[in-house]
């Protein structure tokens, strides 16, 4: 074993697995245990530094410590009403600034360079269209926008580049619910720019992402375990989204829908109706109550017929999406590539979305007062050809706007694309076909709903959601007909990138899934006896002593009341050794720790997220006392024993997969390559390596080496795949 520190920075924290959060750290890929307790375990980074921000967060924990201390004593349910009404407040604040700044750079920019004000939706109170007076200087206030915006992103926080939401869905499944903290400001003071310069973007992204930011700062400042820690992230998508709509059960369902192409995450939604409702509230108080687009009572399902326009509309806004998504990626590639200063890359999206403008005012722009207008009897305020122009002006002023650099939403542009395609075909077929709507709303409302719901694997939340920001659910019937087909037209693309297929695709819960048996065992019942326990007070020579004659490079430091200090380690004691007076207390380590009765599956992505190899456990019912320890070899022998000693026979599985057991030997293929190089098949990981008597947790980086013990988790279809990466 490795001498490192195990330690976080900070005190022991009884909870579910509670430290300051760290960035994981990959295992060696060539070190294994001296035995079959051990493993190299490396130092966590601390919170944060000593500078601003570490104090403001402490700040924040020391307001927030009476909530911290009631939720750890709260079961799931009631704990998370506390955290989503926390979440809430957040997300509904976030969401009155951000439209707050949106409203000022707007007058700032397009105002105050173009002399021009684009129209509203009627829940926002502007439905009327101002002539610019300085058109001309339009492109300048576009182009100002992204330089300025670009400005900030590229300095403060490149991270906050782009659409914001599928960040947000990346810090939950790949971040593991942890967000630079600074994303969500510049994130918002950048995405206010963009937008009020004109630039073609949505509010969705950002709001997400703020609100996301604050359910991870929420997690660091508690000190909520990893799974906590992502389920507030998204709570606090849904949340922001929720707000600024005016849309909370959309809002909430989207927290779980959005995360996945294929699945669900349910622990998300209760806590995100909290959130959503509150977060609303808040915003609603401010802005109004009055839904986005108005109260549409006119919005009607009532001729049969219309199943089957209804059913065309959804082959149509399924083939919008798909392009909506290969040129969005497609301008974001050609920008990536580009041979200019990112500071310059969002002024010439700026630039030719403002030359755009100046000959369709109607792509450019947040755009729902002009769905407002697509939505009315007459059409007369927009061309009919604009109309069939506007779904693909839109896609390309977004790409433009988001692909080059700039930072805003996605969701919002899909709005605006999908009622241009309603609009469009109500107005090519309304005086030819007979049982057609009598006005163009319902195909306006139906294509919204339908083509983001179907490009962002959310149908249900869409559906939701634009019922609630027209105030009518009267058109679910047809929505549900093409929602279906623009799903099936789409098919597996997405237009977030960081959407896994299922929660067994997910780093979320690749242990769950991966062994289900896991989630039945507990840490209590599986957890070891500490092989050597000092008290505080030990001197160091005598702990020096006695951890020499046990054979150990770690002992567990606890006062006379069991309740634990920390790990006291090689390391810790060659640092200590030149100090006055030094004992084991003074050489100890803050620890990270478990509570007993956690089940093995959160013990196991416990210890893989922080590469480590072993962890105390603290007693569930008393706070900080030491009941054992638990290391990845305890799981092991738990796991073989309650699965009868073969994994391949394990009858829990996920249907559909099978486990294997490969043994590398010398000059086979995956001996000497690490994890990411193999080319392993589709949904294949390796779940576990047995390395001279010890369990590795392997991540990309874990080098192979012959007589590697594999645990691999694949198809069936795929075994060969697996047989040819591995062993060639």
């Amino acid at each position: 074993m490795d001498d490192d520190d195990t330690g976080s920075g900070a005190s022991p924290e009884r909870g579910r697995g509670r430290s300051e959060p760290a960035r994981p750290a990959p295992l060696p890929g060539g070190d294994a245990a001296s035995d079959d307790d051990g493993g190299g375990e490396t130092l966590p980074p601390p919170l944060a530094g000593e500078g601003l921000e570490a104090r403001g967060e402490r700040r924040l924990a020391r307001l927030l410590a009476p909530a911290g201390r009631a939720t750890r004593h709260m079961r799931s349910f009631g704990r998370w009403i506390v955290l989503g009404a926390l979440i809430g407040v957040a997300a509904g604040v976030g969401a009155i600034v951000f439209y707050a700044a949106i409203d000022l750079c707007t007058r700032l920019f397009q105002g105050g360079i173009a002399g021009y004000m684009s129209p509203g939706p009627a829940g926002e109170g502007r439905t009327i269209v101002t002539p610019a007076t300085r058109y001309w200087l339009f492109p300048l206030s576009t182009s100002l926008g992204g330089l300025v915006a670009g400005a900030l992103v590229t300095r403060l926080a490149p991270a906050a580049e782009g659409h914001g939401t599928d960040a947000a869905i990346a810090t939950f499944h790949e971040g593991a619910g942890e967000m630079d903290p600074r994303i969500p400001i510049v994130k918002l003071v950048a995405s206010a720019i963009t937008l009020g310069s004109g630039g073609s973007a949505g509010r969705e992204g950002p709001t997400a992402q703020i609100s996301a930011g604050f359910g991870s700062l929420l997690g660091r400042v508690l000190r909520l375990d990893v799974r906590d820690r992502r389920i507030a992230v998204a709570t606090g998508i849904g949340a922001g989204i929720g707000a600024i709509f005016r849309a909370p059960l959309g809002g909430a369902v989207l927290s779980a829908e959005l995360l996945y192409r294929s699945d669900v995450e349910p622990d998300v939604l209760a806590p995100a109706l909290v959130a959503s409702i509150v977060g609303y509230t808040l915003f609603a108080v401010v802005f109004g109550w009055t839904p986005v687009f108005g109260n549409q009572p006119g919005l009607t399902f009532n001729h049969p017929l219309q199943l089957l326009y209804y059913a065309v509309l959804g082959l149509a806004v399924g083939l919008v999406g798909i392009l909506y998504i290969r040129v969005f990626y497609g301008l974001q590639g050609f920008f990536a590539r580009l041979r200019l200063s990112p500071y310059l890359k969002p002024a010439l999206g700026g630039l030719l979305v403002g030359l755009i403008g100046l000959v369709v005012p109607q792509a450019v722009g947040v755009g729902y007062g002009w769905v407002q207008f697509l939505m009315r009897p007459d059409q007369t305020a927009v061309p009919l050809l604009v109309i069939l122009l506007l779904p693909f002006l839109k896609i390309l002023t977004t790409s433009l706007s988001i692909g080059s650099g700039g930072s805003g939403g996605i969701f919002g542009p899909g709005l605006v694309v999908g009622a241009g395609v309603g609009a469009g075909l109500w107005g090519l077929g309304h005086t030819l076909l007979p049982g057609m709507p009598a006005t163009p709303a319902p195909f306006v409302v139906v294509a919204m709903m339908s083509l983001f719901g179907a490009v962002a694997h959310a149908p249900l939340a869409m559906m939701l959601m634009v019922g609630e920001m027209t105030g009518s659910y009267g058109l679910l019937a047809p929505a549900m007909v093409t929602v279906s087909i623009a799903s099936v037209v789409v098919g597996d693309r997405t237009i977030y990138t960081s959407q896994p297929a299922t929660r067994a695709d997910s780093p979320a819960h690749r242990v769950g899934m991966s062994f289900p048996l896991l989630r039945a065992l507990r840490v209590r019942d599986t957890m070891a006896k500490p092989r050597l326990v000092l008290a505080p007070d030990t001197p160091l020579h005598e702990t020096r002593a006695r951890m020499e004659a046990a054979g150990l490079v770690e002992a567990v430091v606890v006062e006379a009341d069991n309740t634990l200090v920390g790990l006291i380690t090689s390391r810790s004691l060659a640092r200590a050794a030149g100090e006055q007076g030094a004992t084991a207390g003074t050489a100890a380590v803050p620890t990270l720790s478990i509570e007993s009765d956690e089940t093995l599956d959160t013990a196991l992505g416990l210890l893989a997220h922080h590469g480590v190899h072993r962890l105390p456990v603290v007693d569930s019912d008393t706070p900080l006392c030491l009941a054992g320890m638990l290391s990845t070899a305890d799981i092991a022998r738990a796991y073989a024993a309650h699965s009868g000693g073969e994994a391949r026979r394990l009858g829990l599985l996920t249907p559909g997969t099978t486990l294997r057991a490969v043994t590398i030997a010398d000059g086979e293929r995956a001996a000497g390559r690490a994890v990411s190089d193999l080319g392993l098949p589709p949904h294949t990981l390796i779940v576990s390596i047995e390395r001279n008597g010890a369990t590795l947790i392997p991540q990309g980086g874990t080098v192979l080496v012959a007589g590697d013990a594999l645990t691999v988790l694949t198809m069936p279809e795929s075994a060969a795949q697996v047989d040819v990466a591995l062993r060639g």
